[in-house]
């Protein structure tokens, strides 16, 4: 065994901690029976992102169980997709002894740069297997005791596998000391995407009955930012005047609202719950609710997200949009997918707007077929990487679960 670091060996003899129960450790329920895959992250978006890479595991094998803990987790904690996340134990040795004392995990996947290096070591003890996902160029935390040594690269070390999102974040690592072989560049960890279907036949007789008119999509369209995305459209269309914008409300009670708005505003408009189709003169499809977004997704080659000019919902997420072949374009309220955002901006797969003017201005500019054609096109590379690196996590968690049921 690899001779623990000083700065390690400092930070646990300094964890210690009471032998007091704590109130949370009085309420965990039994540990199930067999393999326990444990999944900790940093934020809750890191932790949804991994959960949903787990639902496609489960539709592989069920043979193990979940256990959920998150830095960001209130007092009262929270569920995520019905399963109750729990906070981390306290860095200290006693706190840490109980909570895999009881939970006994067999697989650790850690995401994210926080780090905490007394829970880190004790499992790597315990002989569980361990793999940290997400790991970005960017400084290594643990928590707030100013009194304990930076323990980052001993407690890095004694991951097995380490994905780093881009080659920075890997020399960052390296120059810990971390172990070339355990470091692989990867894309970052994205949501897994499970596309949307389209109706049999409608998009054919859509593509057709349209005869080549430019397209766009508002998403999940907000009563108080309709009014925006509507005169945006009006004014687009003076330049284009064969535009047709086709509106997916948040919520089905919505559609009358948005009905209304289109008639104030003076455009044609035809309802898709009400049987009509576009024709020539269609300013506006207004869908009756999302049960068909995968066809409206796939028909339009760009799109307004909605939910990111006006509220406080922090957006919805952009990936399914990028993964149907969308140029994405959404306001500035997206902060519970910023990462996402983020990334699809820097590969030149989506636009920020602010308001009724940049978000018409951004439509006349990007509905030409090769502009958005090519922002779609950088959209699929970020979901294809995200896709990958998602193997990757996979395949290492079936490889560990396999070696744990040829063991028993």
């Amino acid at each position: 065994m690899a001779r623990r670091p000083f700065s390690l060996t400092a930070y646990l003899a300094l964890a210690r901690g009471s032998d007091r129960l704590t109130t949370e450790a009085a309420q965990w329920p039994q540990r199930p029976k067999g393999p326990v895959l444990w999944l900790h992250s940093d934020t809750r978006t890191r932790l949804e992102t991994l959960l949903t890479l787990i639902k496609r595991l489960r539709q592989q094998r069920g043979d193990f169980a979940l256990l959920l803990t998150c830095d960001s987790t209130p007092v009262d904690g929270m569920t995520l997709d019905g399963q109750t996340v729990s906070a981390p134990p306290a860095e200290t040795l006693s706190d840490v002894h109980r909570f895999l004392d009881h939970w006994r995990p067999d697989i650790l996947i850690w995401t994210g740069n926080g780090l905490r290096p007394a829970l880190i070591h004790e499992t790597a003890q315990s002989g569980a297997h361990l793999l940290l996902a997400d790991a970005a160029d960017a400084p290594w935390r643990q928590p707030v005791k100013r009194f304990l040594p930076d323990a980052s690269a001993g407690a890095l070390s004694l991951f097995h596998t380490i994905l780093a999102q881009d080659k920075k974040a890997a020399l960052r690592m390296r120059r810990l000391g971390v172990p070339d072989d355990r470091i692989e560049v990867t894309s970052p960890l994205e949501p897994e995407v499970f596309p949307l279907a389209s109706p049999d036949g409608l998009h054919e007789e859509l593509t057709v009955t349209l005869a080549g008119r430019p397209v766009w999509l508002g998403a999940h369209i907000q009563r108080d930012e309709a009014d925006a995305v509507l005169r945006a459209h009006r004014r687009a269309a003076r330049l284009a005047h064969r535009l047709l914008l086709v509106v997916v409300p948040a919520e089905a009670e919505d559609e009358p609202f948005i009905a209304e708005q289109c008639h104030e505003i003076d455009l044609r408009l035809a309802r898709w719950e009400n049987g009509d189709m576009p024709d020539e003169n269609t300013q506006v499809l207004l869908a009756g609710d999302d049960s068909e977004l995968g066809l409206w997704y796939r028909l339009a080659p760009l799109c307004f997200l909605g939910g990111s000019l006006a509220g406080k919902t922090g957006g919805q997420s952009p990936m399914m949009a990028a993964a149907l072949g969308s140029a994405i374009l959404y306001g500035p309220n997206v902060g519970r997918h910023l990462e996402s955002y983020s990334r699809l901006v820097a590969a030149g797969a989506a636009r920020i707007v602010k308001d009724m003017d940049s978000l018409s201005a951004a439509v006349t500019h990007l509905i030409a077929p090769d502009r958005a054609a090519a922002m779609a096109h950088a959209g699929w590379n970020v979901v294809s990487a995200g896709a990958e690196t998602a193997d990757l996590v996979l395949g290492q968690i079936n490889e560990w679960l396999d070696s744990l049921e040829g063991g028993r």
